[in-house]
């Protein structure tokens, strides 16, 4: 099976696992977990940020810097589309009891005036706005790369407006391999930002949050309570660092990956393409169905027969998604099944 349905399933390598083996622990709740101490300053470092806080999941990351920053009551703006919308199982109102102002726009994003248009009055009547969440990559967008100068324009006008502005920034590391920029380009324009291991940088499990000292702190406390808090951990720990170490550049490898398969699906009668191939920003190719051809669910079950495994993200949407686990040689090989199962007949 060539699984393209997300670089979550990724593997971690022998020389990841090696490096688990190797690492040094502790009591992470107890504070002497040396292998997590260090992948929290390796992160801040990396991120330009006072401090960062390890945590086992990207949601959780999100989640923690909601709660650190909000009140119940308080409204978070973001575009519709957002993970934290449509992945987080209603966390924002369950954990934070929190409202989200969904913003429009193409792919994910949104203009500096939207943000503005969006902050309530200070009315009793009104919820508080108070934070800003800009996802970058986006997902549902379609693996989008924030450009760098809109990305400070809106992060500014938030500021501006007396908000915490927070980076979903699950692919961020995709997105500064694509620009071929330095994470700091978009990190010295917000207030908080989370990073996820576990998708293209493929270690096993975890997040980090990084901030201020006084964020993390807050969300420290937080991560205790939400049953985030870790004792050996280092072992996770030391997959991070070994990916931060090893597989950042070859983000650039699944971005072409991508872009070969994209080549191949713009060819093949009954799939539309978004974009263009060359357009893929990053590791996520995403195209409709014809009619004829069923429904999402039905053509990546149809798929699932020729050994390639997608995932459908609408009625006639279907998400691919390269990672470190994928060739070119799988790519060769997907795009046949593909082909195949787009030409098998199909009654609807």
């Amino acid at each position: 099976m060539i699984d393209l349905r997300s670089d979550t399933v990724t593997r971690p390598t022998q020389a990841m696992r090696e490096a688990m083996m190797a690492a040094p622990l502790g009591d992470d709740v107890l504070g002497d977990e040396p292998t997590v101490q260090a992948l929290e300053a390796k992160i801040s470092a990396l991120l330009g940020t006072e401090a960062a806080l390890f945590v086992p999941s990207g949601t959780m990351a999100n989640q923690l810097a909601i709660r650190s920053i909000c009140e119940p009551g308080d409204e978070i703006i973001a575009h519709r589309e957002s993970h934290i919308i449509h992945y987080e199982t209603g966390a924002p109102a369950a954990l934070s009891g929190c409202m989200i102002a969904p913003l429009d726009g193409p792919r994910g994003l949104f203009e500096p005036e939207q943000v503005r248009t969006a902050i309530r009055n200070r009315d009793q009547h009104n919820p508080v706005s108070r934070m800003l969440v800009m996802e970058n990559t986006h997902n549902k967008g379609g693996g989008t790369v924030w450009p760098v100068a809109q990305f400070a324009a809106v992060a500014a006008a938030g500021r501006d407006c007396g908000l915490h502005v927070h980076i979903d920034g699950a692919r961020l590391m995709n997105a500064c391999v694509a620009l071929n920029i330095a994470p700091t380009s978009f990190t010295q324009h917000v207030d908080s930002v989370s990073v996820c291991f576990s998708k293209g940088l493929g270690a096993p499990v975890g997040s980090a949050l990084a901030g201020s000292t006084k964020l993390i702190a807050r969300a420290r406390r937080f991560r205790k309570m939400f049953g985030g808090a870790m004792r050996q951990s280092g072992l996770l720990a030391a997959a991070a660092i070994h990916a931060l170490d090893h597989h950042v550049v070859r983000l650039a490898d699944d971005h072409a990956n991508a872009r070969a398969l994209a080549r191949f699906i713009a060819e093949i009668p009954g799939l539309m393409l978004e974009g263009t191939p060359d357009e893929v920003p990053t590791n996520m190719v995403f195209f409709s169905l014809d009619q004829r051809l069923g429904t999402a669910s039905e053509f990546c079950a149809r798929l699932a027969r020729y050994h390639v495994a997608a995932i459908p993200m609408g009625p006639r949407r279907v998400r691919m998604v390269t990672h470190l686990d994928v060739s070119a040689t799988d790519i060769d090989a997907a795009a046949r099944s593909i082909h195949a199962a787009a030409t098998e007949p199909h009654t609807a």
